[in-house]
């Protein structure tokens, strides 16, 4: 088989294209901290709102509470939060893990609204 040196760059760029470009983009939005991937957040290093990938593969936030990790943030899918763009938390739009049978997570507590959550 013959490849011509066009033919490699051009399948290099290709291949190159198809690589997910997030990960250099979410670690800036952690300000350089990991970006963690599963159901929990990286311990004593991540922050609330840090940006994640879930255990479904989708984007997520770390927050607090949602999934069983201790004392960790655990790291939400978007479509599993409830946010409010007009207050900011940690330089990102507040966000909150929703829970079962209605309220949103708030660490180990049940709220009823963003309005409730501890910001820090």
């Amino acid at each position: 088989m013959h490849f011509s040196m066009a033919t490699l760059v051009l399948g290099l760029a290709a291949f190159a294209s198809g690589l997910p470009q997030d990960a250099t983009l979410a670690a800036r939005q952690n300000q350089n901290r990991p970006v963690p991937s599963g159901s929990c957040c990286v311990a004593n290093t991540n922050l609330k709102q840090d940006t994640c990938t879930a255990s479904n593969g989708q984007a997520g936030r770390c927050v607090p509470g949602g999934n069983n990790c201790g004392s960790r943030l655990s790291c939400v899918a978007q479509s599993s939060l409830t946010c409010d763009n007009s207050v900011i938390e940690r330089g990102k739009s507040l966000c909150r893990a929703n829970a079962p049978g209605g309220g949103l997570f708030d660490g180990a507590n049940i709220i009823q609204s963003l309005a409730q959550a501890k910001v820090n």
